[in-house]
């Protein structure tokens, strides 16, 4: 693997070095006429990394892992997970590597690591490939969750290898650079449970709470006290994907990382018409992974992220299941809180307002909502125009304005803030009508749209002339909407 030349950067193999039993090195497949298709100058600035060097031959290298600085060690990552529900026991890095670790401007250690570089032993019968399209679809919903204020991984950026990717139909290849706090999962931890290796899952543990949760190591408990920030970093997230009408589609325990960033934008999509029911993932056929089951999927994984720690969180079986489940126990509760907290917000009333009180008009308002069925971005954004006393647009969204008119009147009563609504209710998301005529035209060399779009979701809440287009809802002829995995 030769050094890249006019080009610096630093990697460690921290991971790589700890692990090794769950790290198997490997190298990115070569791209026979790589093509920078975009560039995130400002996490590329973050990760102290020169932007116009990225985009050069030596750059463009980098970001697809076929040159890399000396002494770089490239791995693909072990992990088992559910599926769906089914246990698979190895998983893994079946067409991404983890480059390694690069130590940003902001002191912070991120991972670097690459979806669609190739085949690697954990390939699965997969062609390890990616196309344009669901790699373009992650950078795209990343950015926009990131803009959100929703912990999540980042795209540097998306690479054209040149190479074509047989799916349905022949389309061309890419590869995504991504960079997150690290890509330890609870599959990870499944992994090295099912192994037996007992020091094996406690070098885990530690590097675990020494990279993301290193309050842990000072518990009474430590890997009692790692699991309890594992919860809560999650629950805290669910509830944010939940407000904001995110549906990740594909929520195995694979997915779930320990960080709480989120991980994994295969199928995933932002809701339409408000339904909790709402599934898009083409391969979620029992609709396991709806909108309203994600709270209840997070708290399943978790309890398999309990089950592989046991072993360390006390040697009595009995004693280790009673505290995991007191500690799981307070997964409802932490998730309700920070929803409630965050539904406050998007109807701007006080934070006076007693909790059962704001609970009460929030779930109101939700069950007329799932009755008509309306955009849900659109209609919690017209909701700051009620407030400042426009209730038309917010009130022609519902299937009963009469019903409408009652709660509104309860809710204006507390005094929302509008200003404050248009805080936390976002003009702009990637639509799905958006994102796919983004996508095609990307896949058709035209990334006019694509860039259109990043403008108006990386700033969500600022409404700018022109972007008009971003604030609306889909077509009615747009449907029945399907995504899939990519792979």
């Amino acid at each position: 693997m030769s050094a890249v030349t006019g080009f610096t950067a630093t990697l460690d193999g921290r991971f790589a070095r700890e692990l090794a039993e769950l790290a198997i090195p490997w190298r990115a497949e070569e791209a026979p006429e790589p093509r920078l298709l975009v560039l995130n100058e400002p996490l590329a600035l973050t990760l102290g990394l020169d932007p116009e060097a990225l985009r050069t031959p030596e750059g463009i290298s980098f970001l697809t892992g076929t040159s890399l600085p000396a002494g770089a060690t490239p791995v693909a990552q072990a992990y088992a997970g559910h599926q769906f529900g089914g246990y698979s026991p190895r998983l893994g890095d079946g067409r991404a590597l983890l480059l390694g670790e690069i130590t940003g401007t902001d002191g912070r250690l991120h991972d670097l690591h690459l979806k669609g570089s190739g085949r690697t032993p954990f390939a699965r019968g997969g062609d390890g490939l990616a196309a344009v399209g669901p790699m373009l679809r992650e950078y795209i919903v990343s950015e926009a969750m990131d803009a959100l204020g929703i912990p999540t991984t980042r795209s540097l950026a998306v690479v054209a290898t040149g190479r074509p990717v047989r799916r349905e139909t022949v389309l061309p290849g890419a590869v995504l650079a991504r960079v997150a706090a690290s890509h330890l999962r609870v599959g990870s931890f499944q992994y090295a449970a099912a192994g037996g290796d007992l020091a094996l899952l406690r070098r885990l543990a530690d590097h675990a709470v020494a990279r993301h949760h290193p309050q842990a190591a000072q518990a009474e408990s430590p890997y009692l006290a790692l699991f309890e920030s594992v919860v809560s970093a999650q629950a805290s997230l669910v509830a944010r994907w939940m407000l904001a009408g995110f549906i990740h589609g594909v929520m195995n325990t694979d997915n779930m990382t320990i960080s709480g960033e989120t991980i994994d934008y295969g199928p995933c999509a932002f809701l339409d018409a408000f339904d909790p029911a709402t599934v898009y993932s083409s391969i979620d056929s029992g609709g396991r992974y709806a909108y309203g089951n994600q709270p209840l999927v997070a708290e399943w994984n978790l309890a398999r992220l309990a089950e592989a720690l046991l072993p360390l969180i006390d040697e009595d079986q009995e004693r280790a299941v009673e505290a995991a489940v007191a500690s799981l126990e307070a997964f409802r509760s932490q998730y309700s809180a920070a929803w409630l907290a965050g539904m406050k917000a998007k109807l701007g009333v006080p934070g006076s307002v007693p909790d059962g009180e704001a609970a009460q008009l929030a779930d109101d308002l939700l069950a007329l909502l799932q009755a008509g069925r309306p955009d849900y971005t659109s209609f919690f954004r017209d909701l700051g125009s009620a407030a400042r006393g426009q209730a038309g647009p917010a009130r022609s969204r519902t299937a009963d304005p009469a019903a409408f008119d009652a709660w509104a009147q309860r809710w204006l009563a507390l005094g929302p803030d509008a200003a404050a609504m248009d805080r936390a209710n976002p003009a702009y998301i990637p639509r799905n009508h958006l994102v796919e005529e983004a996508l095609a035209a990307a896949t058709n060399d035209d990334l006019g749209p694509l860039a259109g779009l990043l403008e108006a979701v990386t700033a969500p809440y600022d409404e700018r002339p022109g972007l008009e287009r971003y604030a609306v809802g889909a077509p009615e002829d747009f449907g029945p909407y399907r995504t899939f995995c990519g792979t």
